[in-house]
């Protein structure tokens, strides 16, 4: 029951939010082009500070426990490559396969997993997460630039250094790396008797934590100022797929595989909840309209993953704990 009662208080608000975006929107008070302008603006500045900062907190980096961190990224890659071919037989429009392979891949790693790890497994949890979110979030954007890049529609010679060249502009990739930068250069300064830290710079840590807070509510109003309800019938295969993928499939077989190795503590099992079972990122929506995907159906995916996650992140933690692993 405690389990039931964080999957339903980690995904309520998030849901209030998006009423609250798309009651807004039906008020007239937020329009479609400031909508498209929100979105814009978290994914260029709010988002990447808060990556920033949640990658430059990280307190001990030598403490890296490499196996589990393999583990993750290597499992995330698998399906990120067993997810396409699905993708390519699930919908025929290519603005959606993008959106689509990115729901199936990419967790909501930073703004529930890390607390649901917390949640699980306290202080212990929590760091793992935190030092698998180095290596974790980079990746999730990576692959995110090359799913919505290859299924970007008049892109038919698209080639790997327009890729690559997404990749390294993406401004969420771009601030996990100045984090892990800042984060290894504060450590390497206090192993020298050096104390740096940004966060104790008042004058640089408050603005900092305003655009960082700022992030999810606005990403959340955004969303729901941009989702409709008459989209979903048209869009039926995709979300079943997605939700599906996203919320049962994927889970099972990365935590599934995980207990078949049978070297994995309940801390790694934290953090394997935190990367497979939560629901798909909120920053997909704003990077799929970035990148001229559909994020309508990028925005369906986060609200119904949210929702159905709220049971299955419940079941798959009561599976661990019936099975001794927590």
């Amino acid at each position: 029951m405690e389990s039931f009662l964080f999957a339903v208080n980690a995904v309520i608000p998030i849901i209030l939010m998006v009423i609250l975006g798309y009651f807004l929107k039906k008020r007239g008070l937020v329009t479609p082009a400031m909508g498209a302008a929100l979105n814009k603006l978290v994914f260029r500045v709010f988002l990447p500070v808060m990556l920033f900062l949640n990658v430059y907190k990280i307190t001990s980096p030598g403490d890296m426990d490499l196996g589990y961190i393999f583990y993750t990224v290597i499992a995330v890659v698998v399906i990120f490559f067993v997810s396409l071919p699905l993708v390519l037989l699930v919908t025929k429009k290519s603005r959606r396969r993008g959106p689509l392979l990115q729901g199936a891949f990419r967790s909501n790693f930073a703004h529930i997993g890390i607390p649901l790890a917390m949640s699980l497994f306290g202080d212990d949890g929590v760091a793992t997460a935190s030092l698998l979110s180095a290596l974790l979030i980079p990746l999730f954007n990576v692959l995110a630039v090359i799913s919505l890049s290859v299924f970007r529609e008049g892109n038919e010679k698209l080639r790997v250094g327009d890729i690559g060249k997404g990749i390294v502009k993406n401004p969420l990739i771009q601030a996990v790396l100045l984090g892990v930068v800042m984060m290894f250069l504060r450590e390497g300064l206090a192993a020298k008797g050096v104390e740096f830290d940004l966060l104790k710079i008042e004058l640089l840590a408050t603005p900092l934590n305003y655009l960082s807070n700022m992030a999810t509510p606005l990403a959340l109003i955004a969303l729901g100022a941009d989702f409709e309800f008459s989209a979903v019938g048209e869009m039926k295969k995709e979300i079943i797929f997605g939700v599906a993928m996203r919320t049962v499939i994927v889970p099972a077989c990365g935590i599934g595989a995980a207990l078949l190795l049978g070297i994995f503590e309940g801390a790694h099992f934290a953090s394997f909840l935190a990367a497979f079972s939560t629901p798909v990122a909120i920053s997909s929506v704003p990077m799929a309209q970035e990148m001229e995907s559909d994020s309508a159906l990028a925005g369906q995916l986060v609200v119904w993953t949210t929702l159905v996650s709220a049971v299955t992140v419940f079941l798959f933690t009561f599976l661990l704990k019936a099975i001794g692993v927590f």
